[in-house]
């Protein structure tokens, strides 16, 4: 009964992190290490519409919340550095339309969508196409089901 008076009185900050450290499967999704499938996450907020993400480099690396960033640049990874939650993705980097559905794939770099000033990953462009069909619907559903789906 106290772990559960604790739990409910936790900020919600605080309660993520906690959910974060049940999980089965990491916040971050991965690939080749690196979080949002190695992409410069800050790259996409002067890309158009279409564009495929880029790949970050190994030369411009930090860590943040428990992964490792890959930018194209100093400029990039300074910005990222300064104000990283302006520019992860949301859904820890996962298909932001599974996550809508309930459950997790990976996120492709070249799969993406800038809504509302944040960045949403997409399994492929077909399903990116799902998922534009409804984008405030599927972010809705998306954090109505983040984080649980990761299993915790």
């Amino acid at each position: 009964m106290l772990l559960t008076r604790r739990v409910l009185l936790m900020s919600g900050a605080a309660a993520l992190v906690a959910q974060r450290a049940m999980a089965d499967e990491p916040y971050w999704y991965m690939n080749d290490d690196y979080a949002a499938d190695g992409a410069d996450v800050v790259a996409y907020f002067g890309l158009e519409a279409g564009d495929n993400g880029v790949r970050g480099s190994g030369e411009y690396v930090t860590e943040w919340d428990g992964a490792k960033w890959r930018f194209a640049n100093a400029e990039n990874k300074a910005a990222f550095e300064a104000d990283p939650e302006k520019y992860a993705p949301q859904f820890g980097g996962y298909c932001s339309y599974a996550v809508s559905q309930g459950y997790t794939a990976h996120g492709d770099r070249n799969a993406w969508t800038i809504h509302d000033g944040k960045l949403y990953l997409n399994y492929n462009k077909s399903v990116r196409r799902r998922w534009s069909g409804d984008i405030p619907g599927n972010v809705a559903k998306g954090n109505a089901n983040w984080p649980k789906v990761l299993g915790g």
